[in-house]
């Protein structure tokens, strides 16, 4: 998956300033940023690129006396993960029921279900606030569910699910690397009999059989938005959506987008900026 890396010089520079500039530039299509001494260099990918909807947002923002500069260019095809895959991350423990780890730095605390990850090129360690929420509400709606995974990454969700009771867990992603990886963690954590992992977008829901109990997005705002009622076909009465990977400014409009669909929302939990929302059908 080919990407273009955006660098936005920001002046006068503010966290403030840079929350909003990465907002708004998650409503045109980008997925990931980092800070930089002068602004942001967001991640895109190509062909979800539009220079018109970026140059927009920028000639929209409202902070007054603000100025805004990017330069696009392609981003160099590397291991997003090599850090993760050099150094590891030190293990992560959610609501003391959960330990994720990545096989090196093992954990010192005694919880009740263990998860190693080994990440490659895949998005999901479960240090992103997004991830762990989703994992805290696993905890207590997996067992004995049927899961939908969509945009699974390193398959951490499913893996959690599974691992938590729950009976099945069906998988997707867009990056043939991710699909890859999460089957590899699925054999890694021994629930690779009852995980599917498949590539492609949600157009790959059309040929799955069946309706789920549970399921999980943790993607950005926009493309929730586009594929909601493709999860929406997928689920039945009292099925349950859990929803991240957006900031608590984009929560309105996705409950808003769900409440169209049938759904009702039930539960909402913030971390920073980040939001995770429950929703039932």
């Amino acid at each position: 998956m080919k990407y273009y890396e955006v660098e936005f010089t920001i002046s006068p520079l503010s966290a403030d300033a840079a929350d909003l500039l990465a907002s708004l530039a998650g409503e045109a299509g980008f997925e990931t940023f980092e800070e930089t001494e002068t602004g942001l260099k967001g991640y895109v990918q190509q062909s979800l690129f539009s220079e018109d909807a970026l140059r927009e947002c920028i000639d929209d923002f409202p902070f007054e006396g603000t100025s805004i500069i990017y330069n696009v260019r392609e981003a160099e095809d590397r291991d997003w993960n090599e850090q993760w895959e050099q150094e590891g991350f030190e293990p992560i423990v959610i609501s003391d029921q959960l330990v994720i780890h990545d096989g090196r730095h093992l954990p010192e605390v005694d919880s009740k279900i263990s998860i190693e990850i080994d990440a490659k090129l895949a998005f999901g360690t479960g240090t992103h606030e997004t991830t762990r929420m989703i994992c805290k509400e696993l905890i207590y709606r997996s067992s004995g569910t049927r899961v939908l995974d969509c945009g699974t990454g390193t398959g951490i969700l499913s893996i959690v699910a599974l691992k938590l009771g729950a009976t099945e867990a069906v998988g997707y992603d867009i990056d043939e690397w991710s699909a890859d990886n999460a089957r590899h963690n699925a054999v890694i954590n021994r629930v690779d009999d009852r995980f599917t992992s498949l590539l492609g977008d949600s157009s790959v829901l059309d040929e799955v059989e069946g309706t789920f109990d549970l399921v999980l997005a943790n993607i950005n705002r926009n493309i929730l938005l586009a594929d909601m009622p493709r999860f929406v076909s997928k689920m039945h009465q009292d099925s349950v959506l859990i929803l991240s990977g957006f900031y608590t400014a984009d929560v309105e409009i996705l409950v808003d987008k769900a409440k169209t669909l049938g759904l009702s929302p039930v539960f909402q939990n913030n971390d920073k900026d980040w939001a995770c929302i429950v929703l039932r059908y």
